[in-house]
């Protein structure tokens, strides 16, 4: 299976996804469910790989996928020249616990070296 479906499906999984890769970029750490945080791993690394490329061309692909402009200038900016020298590897998962209501696991997402 290439990716998980959260029993959703495609058109509102998909703006689940953009809405919190886009909500990470700004807040560079967010806490959720640990399903929902290995699939937003494999696309931020993806949008930091853009970002080191740094051309046009590369700005605007993360821009079809980002709901905000000012994430994609924060990536471009400050994001991806932080990481010019690393090859992968840009996030981290630390694992936090259980949720109280459903028992979902609950782990926090962030960039490495913040």
């Amino acid at each position: 299976m290439s990716h998980r479906k959260f029993g959703r499906k495609t058109g509102p999984r998909k703006a689940l996804l953009r809405n919190l890769v886009t909500s990470f970029f700004i807040a560079e750490r967010i806490e959720t469910t640990e399903a929902r945080a290995k699939e937003i791993n494999r696309l931020a690394e993806r949008m930091i790989t853009l970002a080191k490329k740094g051309d046009l061309h590369a700005r605007r692909q993360a821009l079809a996928y980002m709901l905000d402009e000012n994430a994609v200038t924060k990536l471009f900016e400050k994001i991806g020249p932080r990481y010019e020298g690393r090859t992968g590897g840009y996030t981290r998962i630390i694992k936090k616990g259980y949720r109280r209501g459903d028992a979902a696991p609950v782990v926090v997402l962030e960039l490495v070296g913040k």
